[in-house]
């Protein structure tokens, strides 16, 4: 325990800091201004600032796009209650309960809520973190060639199995996301391959372009062909902050949140998007009065919240400590570190102690701002809600085609990402989620990189995945997650998660 405490009192160190404290500032109100605003989101705001972190600190960089992704979810509960539209896709629970206790002229009850959980279990998940960070970064350099292969397959695995929707859409997309990865020369023989002899593919697809293609552009065009009617609420607001009785009430529920989220939060394949949605399920069970959700209860607002805060933070687990991302947003913070030169994995820790303490003590200074930005400021974020998209669109359009060109100074970037927006798009209209693909994208060219490195350290022999047992057991628990997913009773369970709430 001294040893959490001495670690949280260096990044406390390192975070506070006029610079860090800025960045960190910066951060969150863009979070919670994306989260606000539906149709932009974490995804698209990270893949737009990338080519920004550049020329910042490496430290400073990485907390304030973490706190972007944080922030979004606090800003995702305020579209939600007031408009009923989500504005990130783990809100979509919040919707549920948080705009009919709205409509009942409880908005600012179910908004007073969603933020002061949203701080309890970030300050829990804070710690959690940095509980978990020492030994998952000693596991971590157990690992040899053969076990980070192995890790990475069970990691796609299980983001095809949690992903939404259709399996065999999301290995499809996991497949297609490998297969871009590997575009471009190869990583030893230099040879180009699937280049088709078109000049802007020999040098390889670069993350920042299909992500800022897929999700900026993508976004851009299914927001303008499919523009979302916005019915903000002119009712009162109403008081803010809950009382002592309303607290007691919802405590319990904040706490079970917290829990679920830490613990799925880790899960490799995106499990925190299963979070909310497990805590409404939770919580519709363990009520006396089942029935009554839907119409506006409290609980269903503050521990799908809880849930959702806790997993977003404990998802950055086996990012900083193994370098496997557990999602889109993950994938895009290994594209800033290692624009900044940095490698995610357990060296992360021994090699760069500031930067990784000081990043997850400033989830708990991002946080206390988050409440601060969020209730005093509600009546700036429903006007804000007032701004229609057609206004949006050309300065998010602007400022990705300057970061884009930005890069290299080449054209031909700002082209191939214009073509992933358009891929982007057609994936919309066809149901295909695009975050498996950029998870495929990410981890492809390391799994290419482990594959060959544990196939030149045992001759060529396969049996290297199997005779090790940590690599083994890895590959069990990926194959027993597929078979079971293909199971038809599973499968029916898997969509009723999603649907029950």
């Amino acid at each position: 325990m001294m040893a959490v405490l001495e670690h949280l009192g260096l990044g406390l160190a390192v975070a506070f800091t006029l610079q860090n404290i800025l960045f960190c500032f910066i951060g969150c109100l863009i979070g919670t201004l994306v989260g606000v605003l539906p149709g932009v989101g974490p995804v698209a705001t990270i893949s737009i600032l990338l080519p920004v972190t550049l020329s910042l600190d490496p430290t400073g960089a990485l907390i304030m796009l973490a706190g972007i992704y944080y922030g979004a979810q606090y800003g995702g509960s305020t579209t939600a209650i007031l408009v009923n539209i989500p504005g990130e896709a783990t809100a979509v629970v919040t919707a549920i309960d948080g705009h009919e206790m709205a409509k009942n002229g409880q908005a600012g009850l179910a908004l007073g809520l969603a933020a002061i959980g949203s701080f309890i279990a970030g300050t829990v998940a804070t710690v959690v973190i940095a509980a978990l960070a020492t030994p998952m970064t000693r596991l971590g350099l157990l690992f040899g060639p053969a076990e980070y292969f192995s890790l990475m397959i069970m990691g796609l695995v299980l983001a095809v199995v949690l992903a939404h929707g259709s399996l065999v859409k999301a290995l499809a997309m996991i497949v297609a996301g490998v297969l871009l990865s590997c575009v471009g020369a190869d990583m030893e023989t230099g040879r180009e391959r699937m280049t088709f002899d078109i000049y802007m593919l020999s040098d390889g697809i670069e993350f920042t372009v299909l992500a800022m293609g897929i999700f900026g552009f993508g976004e851009i065009f299914k927001n303008l062909a499919d523009p979302e009617k916005r019915d903000v609420m002119r009712n009162r607001i109403g008081r803010l902050l809950p009382t002592l009785r309303e607290l007691r009430e919802n405590f319990g529920a904040i706490l079970r949140g917290t829990g679920l989220g830490s613990v799925l939060g880790v899960l490799p394949g995106n499990g925190a998007i299963l979070a909310p949605f497990a805590s409404y399920a939770l919580e519709k069970r363990l009520s006396d009065r089942p029935q009554d959700f839907g119409s506006g209860v409290p609980q269903a607002v503050s521990g799908p919240e809880s849930a959702n805060n806790a997993g977003a933070q404990t998802s950055f687990i086996p990012l900083l400590t193994l370098g496997i991302p557990p999602n889109a947003v993950m994938a895009l913070m290994v594209g800033a570190m290692m624009i900044q030169g940095i490698v995610p994995g357990p060296q992360v820790i021994q090699n760069s102690p500031d930067l990784f303490w000081g990043l997850v003590a400033s989830m708990w200074i991002g946080n206390l701002m988050l409440v601060v930005i969020n209730l005093p400021l509600i009546g700036l974020w429903v006007k804000l809600l007032k701004v229609p998209y057609r206004l949006l669109f050309p300065a998010i359009v602007a400022f990705c085609c300057i970061g884009l060109f930005s890069i290299s100074n080449d054209g031909a970037q700002v082209i191939m990402a214009g073509i992933m927006g358009l891929v982007g798009f057609a994936l919309y209209k066809l149901q295909f989620e695009p975050a498996p693909l950029a998870l495929g994208f990410v981890l492809g060219r390391l799994l290419e990189e482990k594959l060959r490195q544990a196939l030149i350290i045992s001759d060529g022999g396969m049996g290297t995945f199997v005779t090790s047992p940590l690599s083994a057991a890895l590959l069990l628990i990926a194959l027993g997650a597929l078979a079971v997913a293909v199971l038809p009773s599973m499968r029916k369970s898997r969509e009723e998660i999603f649907t029950e709430a």
